[in-house]
């Protein structure tokens, strides 16, 4: 049972992650049918976040009330209902459709986390949830992967459209499971009524509050180096456009390895927070090495330096997700799971506009890396005010 919770849990949020990164894989083809830029189409991924954040809000109640194994098939049919809409080229629609697909996103973690916690051994669930986060990156390969060879191959219309159709087997095959996974649920739970229910259950307990705020911190952090590494290698650097390219895959792979990696770290040390502070730490060091670096420095060390700050940069979420069900009032994972992930996304729509608006100011990423360095710091303070919390 585990084995099958945690695959089932995994492929979720894996197929949340597709469905998100899917138009972005495809964007010059959707772009000249929506009639707009491929930067416009970029401006997806923000809608997307922007629906999570909205459903997280409701995410713990509404999970009590239908269950987690039902919540995961109403995710699954938002996401599919959003990539049906998407293939129709309509700009209105195609804005809909993302806000759609990101409710469903903003669904998936809290109904994991109460399975995972429910069917998991404790002592493993740092690196369970590790695991089960590796669903994100996971669904971004699978992106980059299809979505231009389904696009070319029957066109990006049905290619959307096999997301559709995969949602549909998703939801089938999560029914045979739904009568032990939601005998727990309570029907009569409020969930539309109360929709700041798992902020209030997260601002009301410093410990969260804390672990909140610095999945804020880390979040920007990891979307800012996924998003400027080849940037700051071709502009900063004089990389080429393919070697940065190789590079940037090579720290998402990384990335996936730091996710399990620092979940099995934090169960061997039995304290997750501990985890949390040497990533926070590391990232720190790494990017401040990033910000000296010069286009005299050897390729293979820039490299392999990126690398290695992404083990902790793009490696933190699942020993985030574990802690957070550690710390949950008795009852309340899914609040307090949805809550902590309002601030997460937070980090994620507020975080790029501002590092980005900071590029205009100071004109070289390296900086920018240095500034990075700063907001793990504050990261690491927030661990220590969580430790003063719980002592």
């Amino acid at each position: 049972m585990p084995l099958i919770v945690l695959l089932a849990t995994t492929l979720v949020l894996a197929f949340s992650s597709l469905v998100a990164l899917f138009p972005a894989a495809i964007a010059p083809a959707l772009a000249a049918a929506l009639g707009v830029s491929s930067a416009t189409v970029g401006l997806q991924v923000s809608l997307i976040f922007a629906g999570a954040m909205l459903s997280a809000l409701v995410g713990g109640p509404l999970t009590r009330r239908l269950g987690p194994c039902r919540t995961s098939q109403l995710s699954l049919a938002l996401l599919g209902g959003g990539a049906a809409l998407l293939a129709i080229p309509s700009l209105p629609l195609f804005a809909l459709a993302s806000l759609i697909a990101g409710l469903g996103y903003g669904m998936t973690n809290p109904a994991a986390s109460v399975l995972l916690v429910r069917f998991t051994p404790a002592e493993r669930r740092g690196l369970i949830f590790s695991l089960k986060q590796a669903g994100v990156p996971l669904g971004g390969v699978i992106a980059g992967a299809s979505a231009p060879a389904l696009a070319l191959a029957v066109g990006w219309q049905a290619g959307l459209l096999t997301l559709t159709a995969l949602a549909a087997l998703g939801i089938a095959a999560l029914q045979r499971a739904r009568p032990g996974w939601d005998d727990r649920r309570d029907p009569r739970t409020p969930w539309l009524a109360t929709p700041f229910a798992g902020l209030a259950v997260v601002w009301r307990q410093r410990s969260l509050r804390n672990v909140a705020l610095l999945s804020l911190c880390f979040s920007a952090i990891q979307l800012s180096v996924s998003a400027f590494t080849v940037a700051l290698l071709v502009e900063d650097l004089s990389f080429g456009l393919v070697e940065a390219g190789l590079v940037m895959s090579a720290v998402q792979v990384s990335g996936v390895v730091g996710r399990i990696g620092w979940g099995w770290v934090g169960d061997r040390l039995g304290d997750r927070l501990t985890a949390l502070a040497i990533i926070a730490f590391t990232t720190s060091a790494g990017a401040l090495l990033v910000a000296f670096m010069t286009p005299a420095w050897p390729d293979l060390l820039v490299a392999t330096l990126l690398c290695l700050l992404s083990l902790s940069s793009l490696g933190w979420n699942g020993v985030f997700m574990a802690e957070i069900t550690q710390l949950a009032p008795p009852g309340r994972i899914a609040d307090a799971a949805g809550g902590c992930l309002v601030f997460t996304y937070g980090g994620v729509l507020l975080g790029l506009p501002a590092i980005t608006a900071l590029h205009g100011l100071v004109g070289r990423y390296t900086i920018l890396f240095a500034l990075l360095a700063g907001v793990s710091l504050i990261g690491l303070w927030l661990i220590h005010q969580t430790r003063n919390a719980l002592a």
